[in-house]
């Protein structure tokens, strides 16, 4: 239950740089209007709306806070009054695990900006909240579009979970939680594309060239030396946008993407499909008997030297830890 993206409307949170800004990218070049929702935009970002202001099809930014619920509201009003319409809607914004809301780090600790008395971790908020109630809103909206959304009229979301929704770490626990559970909202809301013509899908990448990486220390230190600077080890962003793009438009696609002069077989895109995306493979996770990304080792998999960030937990691990 594809649809055409050309004409159509887009909402992309966190689409001022990486992974969400090539997807982005792609939607404007393939004839999409698209609302640019983030807190600021990147050169390159900046530099990609202004040559969509005098095109058939445009971009526009709006400065949103993803953990602001009336800033999620407003960005479907801006563009419903742009646009006229929203079809495409990606919850993408995320971060890791950083030090600021971090397991390790309590809510009260020196790192920590999770208020003690708040009753909330903002990396929940910003991984898991915010892409459960952009759900919500995108849901709600195409039901009272006119028409509404149907078998022959189908809208879609696309999530950014990762490798880490069918794994787990002792170093950023909080991280894995929140995307085992972006995993679990898609497939449970896997039936609305058979029911209202809403396809929900998620891909889940391995590790990602993007300054979610490669301009944080604390993360770099999980990849081996000179890892940065080897291509093979890398899904890139765009490898991943491509993914997404199909989850839109397409019905199924190859599990070796074309280029890479190998060829594969192909999957199918469906309501609930959680595509795995590693370096030059694609993958359909099923929910039951999923052998796992580490089964057969592939480029791009996960960060290779992770011991050392370990050592870094158990050297916090004393009496008095977590205390306020």
């Amino acid at each position: 239950m594809a649809q055409q993206v050309q004409g159509k409307t887009a909402i992309v949170t966190g689409a001022g740089s990486g992974i969400n800004l090539e997807f982005a990218r792609l939607l404007l070049q393939h004839g999409a209007n698209v609302l640019f929702a983030d807190l600021a935009f990147r050169p390159e970002a900046e530099e990609l709306v202004g040559q969509y202001q005098s095109t058939p099809n445009k971009a526009v930014f709006k400065k949103t806070d993803v953990t602001s619920w009336p800033d999620l509201n407003d960005m479907f009003k801006v563009a419903d009054q742009a646009f006229g319409s929203v079809d495409i809607v990606c919850p993408g914004a995320g971060v890791f695990e950083p030090p600021w809301s971090n397991f390790w780090y309590p809510p009260g600790s020196e790192q920590s900006q999770d208020d003690p008395l708040g009753g909330r971790y903002k990396v929940l908020d910003i991984n898991l909240t915010h892409p459960i109630r952009v759900t919500q809103l995108a849901i709600s909206y195409f039901l009272a579009a006119s028409p509404p959304s149907s078998i022959s009229n189908p809208k879609s979301i696309v999530h950014i979970a990762s490798v880490a929704s069918q794994t787990a770490s002792l170093i950023v626990p909080l991280y894995h939680a929140s995307k085992h559970g972006v995993e679990a909202l898609v497939r449970s809301l896997a039936s609305l594309e058979q029911s209202h013509g809403i396809r929900i899908t998620a891909v889940e990448p391995g590790v990602v060239k993007t300054p979610l990486w490669t301009e944080h220390p604390e993360k770099m230190k999980m990849l081996k030396e000179g890892a940065a600077d080897e291509s093979d080890g890398w899904v890139t962003p765009e490898e991943v946008a491509e993914v997404m793009l199909a989850c839109v438009k397409d019905d199924e696609i190859d599990s070796v993407p074309g280029g890479s002069g190998q060829t594969g077989g192909k999957i199918a895109i469906k309501g609930g499909s959680c595509l795995e995306v590693l370096a030059r493979s694609v993958r359909d996770v099923p929910m039951f008997n999923n052998i796992g990304p580490y089964a057969t080792y592939k480029p791009g998999v996960a960060a290779a030297d992770t011991n050392k960030l370990v050592g870094e937990v158990m050297d916090v691990l004393k009496p008095g830890w977590g205390q306020l």
